[in-house]
């Protein structure tokens, strides 16, 4: 790498349901003490980011199941300073010519490493919303947004995430939720922050990967949760504030409503007003 940052690291990609704006109110839920954090939804990883700044002896393990993600990561971390020249060199080509780049980039496939994650990161930084998206074949759909100068490089935040990713030793892999059961032990704290329920029929947003996650992946969710807390694992999940997710779960656990916005919602007047819930075993 050739160079090492002082700054905090920041998500570098944009992710539906990400935790940037309720950081500082998670954080007063999160355990004092710990062993390992595992984090089976990454996503966009601002608690992962938050973890590693505020508990700097924790072992760190984080998974998801978009395998385009974790790679994202894992090239972020061992290849940074590759990705940031193709990522400039689509900033270069973007410059000339937007509309028709961004789709002539979407319409590719690429099979090498960093031309890959590189694709990815600029379809985030350009695409609408930010908005990451695949259809039933599992084909990234997302139109072109509107922005003047999107920042498609950010090379001071991806340097700052690969430097802190390398030095934790951070473990990514690809996996279903349910394999944390294979790892995690008493004293490790968990984090789920799935796809919400729908808390409207509007509302409904599970397109993460072309595998949607349903009412009984939820379900099973909650059975893996509390075979984590019956092993003596601290477990917090972030939901939504639906009758659905209330009920799943038992008087044992600790139901909380934060305030929140839905920066996914494709009119900006309803991002704000919402509740969402926090639900904890400790």
């Amino acid at each position: 790498m050739s160079q090492i940052l002082s700054v905090e690291p920041k998500p570098f990609v944009k992710w539906a349901g990400g935790k940037r704006q309720l950081l500082d109110v998670i954080e007063k839920h999160l355990p004092r003490r710990f062993e390992t954090y595992y984090e089976p939804f990454l996503g966009g990883g601002a608690v992962l980011f938050r973890m590693l700044a505020q508990n700097p002896d924790a072992r760190c393990k984080a998974s998801d199941l978009n395998s385009d993600l974790v790679l994202a990561y894992v090239t972020v971390r061992d290849r940074v300073d590759e990705l940031i020249q193709s990522l400039q060199n689509h900033a270069k080509n973007y410059k000339k010519n937007p509309d028709s780049y961004y789709y002539k980039v979407r319409e590719q496939e690429p099979k090498d490493q960093i031309e890959k994650v590189s694709r990815l990161l600029f379809l985030n930084r350009t695409c609408f919303n930010g908005l990451y998206r695949v259809n039933s074949k599992g084909k990234f759909n997302v139109p072109l947004g509107r922005y003047s100068n999107p920042n498609i490089v950010n090379e001071e935040n991806l340097y700052a995430v690969s430097n802190i990713l390398r030095i934790r030793k951070v473990q990514f892999s690809c996996r279903d939720f349910t394999s944390v059961l294979d790892d995690a032990d008493r004293g490790d704290f968990v984090y789920f922050d799935p796809p919400y329920q729908p808390v409207s029929d509007t509302a409904n947003f599970t397109s993460y990967t072309n595998r949607d996650f349903t009412y009984e992946d939820l379900q099973k969710l909650v059975k893996v949760s509390e075979k984590l807390s019956e092993r003596g694992c601290n477990v917090l999940h972030s939901n939504s504030n639906s009758p659905e997710v209330r009920a799943l779960f038992s008087k044992d656990w600790k139901i909380v409503a934060i305030r929140a916005n839905r920066a996914i919602n494709s009119d900006s007047s309803k991002r704000t007003g919402h509740t969402e819930l926090l639900i904890k075993n400790y």
